[in-house]
């Protein structure tokens, strides 16, 4: 809007073309500043998993923006004066334009278009990394490019305070979190369970304080895997700061993390992130979890004392009973807890979990209920709209969206 009423006295089509490229440095600049994970943002948006669908999102709407803005280029040569420089301006937004264009398509598709491959994350990361570098060159267009005489500077210092911010971002990212942010840790113990592996972490120095439910990144450059990825920590707050993990092995940095790791090995741990938390004022809940989806509410049942008297049913939808590596683990917490129930289901020997299933597994009305969720979508969208049928949908559905790309 700012960028159409700065430059209406010069025709529509320059209006135009002069807020779509503004919209887009804006919507750039707010990308790269949630993708810097800022703690401060992320109540705003309800956890860092829906942070990071808007930073998506922004990032397909810069790319309809420049697209726009390129369709509508301002045509002013016969109102500035044309200077070397705001040639260079022009010419290096060309650039800039294109090369956008490009990384933003591939962050965008994660499966390659009419085929079953999938973009290697090693590359799509690699490629991520160069946003930064190109916005710094559409931040100098936009800063450089020859303007009208008496022009009002407002556009230009709202732009340019955006720009910065989205820079500073993108440099604190990639030179200065990697060693701020995360915590020393060792491996204590690890422990294989068919395609998981469980892992115990000891702090090194200054412990973690997390609340059950939440995630960390998890890297360890020692053993040349110093890329990070989250992970839901498995275990309740305890007074010695350990950490435990459950990863299943769904890619190639999670096949290789037990074969690399040994008791010993330093690891380093960045966070807590993430919204999806025991909510101790709901009286009946529903916890839900698919496969490797167990792993907050396994912190969520540690964590549970004496005070919490609320009824809870735990379902755990798995392929095969060996999959259930924590089920011990589960029933010995339900027998200090009246309130919680769990049942274990194999889909290979049960069947599949249905919505009438559940209703029978759960010993209160669904409909009085809030059920928390996580694992595969699919498995969610389905049972929900099965409890929407028979007229038993929770109050509410708790769950998380997070995917790194």
């Amino acid at each position: 809007m700012l960028g159409a009423q700065t430059y209406a006295p010069y025709g529509a089509d320059v209006a135009i073309g002069i807020a779509l490229g503004a919209a887009s440095i804006t919507a750039m600049s707010l990308a790269l500043v949630l993708s810097a994970r800022p703690r401060w943002a992320e109540p705003l948006f309800g956890g860092l998993d829906r942070m990071y669908e808007v930073h998506k999102w922004l990032g397909i709407a810069a790319l309809a923006l420049m697209i726009g803005h390129n369709t509508f280029e301002p045509e002013l040569e016969g109102v500035v004066r044309e200077t070397r420089l705001g040639e260079f301006a022009s010419d290096v937004g060309e650039v800039a334009f294109n090369g956008l264009i490009g990384l933003i398509l591939i962050s965008w598709i994660k499966r390659i278009p009419f085929t079953r491959l999938e973009l290697p994350w090693p590359i799509w990361r690699f490629t991520h990394r160069f946003t930064g570098l190109l916005f710094a060159v559409a931040a100098f267009h936009q800063l450089a490019i020859d303007q009208p005489a008496g022009l009002d500077g407002t556009l230009g210092l709202y732009l340019n305070a955006l720009s910065l911010a989205g820079l500073a971002a993108w440099l604190f990212m990639q030179f200065v979190a990697p060693y701020l942010r995360p915590r020393a840790f060792v491996l204590e113990n690890i422990d294989q369970h068919g395609t998981v592996a469980e892992m115990t972490l000891r702090p090194e120095g200054r412990a973690l304080r997390w609340r059950p439910g939440q995630f960390a990144f998890l890297s360890a450059s020692d053993v040349g895997m110093a890329e990070a990825h989250p992970f839901t920590i498995a275990s309740a707050p305890s007074a010695d700061g350990r950490l435990r993990f459950a990863i299943k092995s769904l890619g190639n940095w999670t096949r290789r993390l037990p074969e690399r790791l040994s008791p010993g090995k330093r690891l380093r741990v960045e966070g807590p992130y993430g919204r999806f938390v025991f909510r101790r004022r709901v009286r009946r809940q529903v916890w839900l979890a698919g496969g490797i989806g167990i792993t907050p509410f396994l912190a969520w049942a540690e964590a549970l004392t004496d005070a919490d008297q609320q009824e809870i049913a735990l379902v755990w939808v798995v392929t095969t009973r060996p999959e259930a590596f924590a089920a011990e683990r589960l029933a010995t917490i339900a027998a200090r807890h009246p309130g919680l129930t769990v049942h274990v289901m194999a889909s290979a020997e049960d069947g599949c979990l249905t919505a009438q299933r559940l209703i029978q597994l759960v010993p209160f009305p669904l409909c009085e209920s809030e059920l928390f969720y996580c694992g595969p979508a699919g498995l969610r969208d389905a049972v929900v709209s099965g409890l929407q049928a028979t007229g038993q949908r929770p109050r509410r559905v708790h769950h998380e969206v997070f995917a790194l790309r």
